[in-house]
């Protein structure tokens, strides 16, 4: 590594890949491999490589706008404060808080998410804040806290998945998300393991696959109970485990028994040898895993969906064990700590809940507010977005483009489009920012640092790479800022390591407790698991009983250490250690008890419904959304990178050789997608590799190609997760005078 590097982690997705930062003589940076990080040992791909494109004076912003006679145009930073400020204060006095909105981000630092919450119920006095975390993996969150009373998305390190013995991936492309994560899978089949992928396209991913399952979008439900149903059948239920580690099992077994494999053959199209075969190979092996992503989350059932594959992990016994388990795959850089911290509609920091009396005398007293002046729980995102204009009258958005990326996207257009006031911190002039009456432009990854959390509970340090330009200001600052200005002086600090201080003490003693890390640990053990309690709260009577009982300590130090099927080389016990003892953080979660008060996971029992929006005769064909490898999220960042626009310039339709036959559709000729909320246009992408009954769009572009304009906002009963994965639509040839028009 060269001397003047800094070590540090990309910034899009939830791997949060290791990477070095070297200087170059134009004052920018280069990226460099970091092969210390275990999580992608210096492997990157094509948007980590390129992350500094986006650092450019060229396609970032470097100064305040405000908007002038419907014209943005720059201004001074106290003149574009000044007017939020002024706005806000205005709009609360003649309207009351909650017709001040807050909106955040996914991809937020854990001392930004936290500062926004904060920032809201205390500078703003409002209970509308929620994030687009909302939209990526809520009901997987929603899911592992029922059955296992605690949500991390990974409750074990990536480094455990190739020695399972089989892996069944639902609903997740990572060969093109992650691409550094494939790897995990190759050294899994190299040990002698099995990957099952559930997925209606033949992804890249698939394509790696011992199994690939089908299914009709919207029925992964009904695919894991018809596969718990064949477990109970044949035999395969690990009694013993069940009876030790659980409760709930008649009734889940009962609901699974009435989905029997010719039924959900018919409904997924999986055929029930398939079924059978899938079942054996999970079901052989020792030790198993069943990893989710949004396919079966993002559905207005998707809670459900989860509870139906944490099930399956149950009755066989491989949750809590070393080399099994479930887990989700988080997908945001920080969605993890994201929604740990409190800017989540009913969330306050350490993952407490916002209606618990006991949650909010604590936070209320590192805040040094009282309890009673914090609001209650309010709209979850999409609602939160759909009241725009109405209720809400005023909305703060930092790290999101929802104009893109929400469902219903030109209905949520014109709810921003109609309110009184909108202002945006942004690193670009996203396609939200354009709507915006003040848009703030803010430090990103490379120029500042600050705390992370990836997909597996590892709390992460980016650091500081470069200086910002002038001009430039943190959104830590820009809260600051704000809220003297609302007459609060007192409470937000700029520095953020200062933030992560008082972090640590507002999550000390909830379930996702970081009282025990700091800086210092996070640079030096290349980053730190929770829950990692203060050594003063590892006394026996003072550990949460929501905190996992038992971490694993390998003798060698290191963070991850290896274990056999039997258990942990060595083990510690937390509540037994001498008090000032620092907590080694927590790589394995519910290796003992699950974090529920009697320590036994929950099963769920849950039925197959149907999607919300099934096809019809007017719109005979689903569509389905994901993402391509070379872009990332709403594309506000990956389309202002010219290595990225050429190996992925624009939105596609796939669609298979049938339909494409039907409409009379050759490769490349533009088609359109019609659902109830609207059209989208898009060239032909034909392909075997995707069922004849469905049609596929990535969601990172905005225009005619806009996929969100079709998705149906209906949502989760639970999560409160819109359902982006499955609606009824139909697919029509453009005419050359459509072609030509659009």
């Amino acid at each position: 590594m060269n001397s003047t590097s800094t070590p540090t982690h990309c910034p899009y997705c939830a791997l949060q890949c290791g990477m070095n930062l070297s200087p170059t003589p134009d004052g920018g940076v280069e990226v460099l491999e970091r092969a210390d990080f275990p999580v992608n040992r210096g492997a990157l791909c094509g948007k980590g490589r390129t992350a500094p494109a986006v650092l450019s004076s060229r396609v970032r912003l470097t100064s305040p706008l405000v908007r002038e006679g419907g014209t943005l145009v720059p201004a001074t930073w106290d003149e574009a404060l000044d007017r939020i400020a002024g706005a806000l204060g205005r709009i609360r006095a003649e309207h009351g808080a909650d017709a001040l909105g807050v909106f955040g981000g996914g991809g937020l630092t854990n001392e930004k998410a936290y500062t926004l919450g904060k920032f809201a119920r205390v500078a703003l006095g409002t209970s509308q804040i929620d994030y687009n975390g909302r939209f990526c993996m809520s009901s997987a969150a929603a899911a592992g806290t029922k059955a296992f009373g605690l949500d991390r998305g990974l409750p074990f390190p990536l480094e455990d998945i190739p020695r399972s013995g089989c892996v069944i991936l639902v609903g997740s492309n990572l060969a093109e998300t992650m691409p550094p994560s494939l790897r995990f899978l190759t050294e899994l089949k190299e040990n002698g393991g099995t990957l099952i992928v559930v997925d209606p396209r033949r992804t890249k991913t698939a394509e790696h696959a011992d199994l690939h399952l089908a299914p009709r979008p919207g029925t992964d439900l009904a695919l894991a109970l018809g596969l718990l149903h064949l477990v109970v059948a044949e035999g395969r239920t690990d009694e013993a485990y069940i009876a030790e580690r659980t409760t709930g099992w008649e009734d889940a077994r009962a609901a699974a028994m009435a989905h029997w494999p010719e039924y959900v053959e018919r409904i997924t199209g999986v055929s029930v040898p398939q079924l059978r075969e899938a079942v054996r190979m999970f079901c052989e092996p020792e030790t198993a895993m069943v990893l989710t992503a949004r396919g079966p989350e993002q559905q207005s059932k998707g809670t459900d969906t989860v509870g139906a594959w944490i099930n399956l992990c149950l009755a066989t016994g491989r949750a809590g064990r070393p080399y099994s388990g479930y887990g989700c795959l988080t997908g945001q850089g920080n969605g993890q700590g994201g929604r740990e911290h409190g800017q989540k509609a009913d969330q306050l920091p350490g993952y407490r809940k916002l209606d618990d009396p006991a949650a909010r005398r604590h936070v209320a007293e590192v805040w040094g507010v009282d309890p009673d002046s914090l609001p209650g729980p309010g709209r979850s995102a999409y609602e939160l977005l759909d009241a725009l204009g109405t209720d809400i009258r005023a909305l703060l958005l930092m790290g999101s483009n929802p104009v893109v990326s929400a469902p219903r996207a030109a209905h949520i257009e014109e709810r921003i489009t109609s309110l009184d006031f909108l202002a945006v911190c942004d690193v670009v002039l996203s396609e939200t920012a354009e709507l915006a009456d003040v848009v703030l432009p803010v430090t990103q990854w490379a120029e500042e640092t600050g705390t992370t959390t990836n997909l597996e509970g590892r709390v992460l340090l980016r650091r500081q790479a470069i200086t910002p330009p002038e001009g430039i200001r943190s959104d830590l600052e820009v809260m600051h800022e704000l809220a003297a200005r609302l007459g609060v002086e007192k409470g937000f600090p700029t520095d953020p390591e200062e933030v992560f201080e008082e972090l640590r003490r507002a999550s000390a003693g909830g379930p996702a407790d970081y009282s025990g890390i700091t800086y210092r640990r996070l640079a030096e053990e290349n980053g730190v698991f929770w829950p990692c309690p203060a050594p003063q709260s590892v006394d026996p009577q003072s550990v949460d009983p929501q905190s996992v009982d038992r971490v694993m300590v390998a003798d060698s130090g290191d963070a991850s250490p290896a274990v056999t099927p039997d258990g942990p080389a060595r083990e510690a016990e937390v509540r037994g250690a001498h008090p000032g003892t620092p907590h080694p953080g927590t790589p394995r979660l519910f290796l003992d008890r699950f974090a529920t008060p009697d320590g036994r996971a929950r099963f769920v029992p849950v039925a197959h419904r149907a999607a919300a929006e099934e096809p019809d005769d007017e719109y005979p064909v689903l569509l389905t959304t994901g993402r391509v490898v070379a872009q990332y999220q709403s594309g506000a960042q990956t389309r202002r990178v010219d290595e990225l626009n050429a190996a992925a310039p624009g939105p596609f339709v796939e669609l298979h050789p049938r339909l494409a036959a039907r409409l009379g559709a050759a490769e490349g000729d533009p088609v359109a997608v019609v659902s109830r909320r609207g059209r989208a246009v898009a060239p032909a992408r034909i392909t075997h590799a995707i069922r004849p009954d469905t049609v596929f769009m990535p969601f990172h572009w905005p225009g005619e190609g806009r996929a969100n304009t079709l998705t149906n906002p209906a949502l989760d009963p639970t999560s409160r997760m819109p359902e982006f994965k499955a609606c009824a639509v139909r697919v029509e040839a453009v005419t050359p005078a459509e072609a030509a028009r659009d």
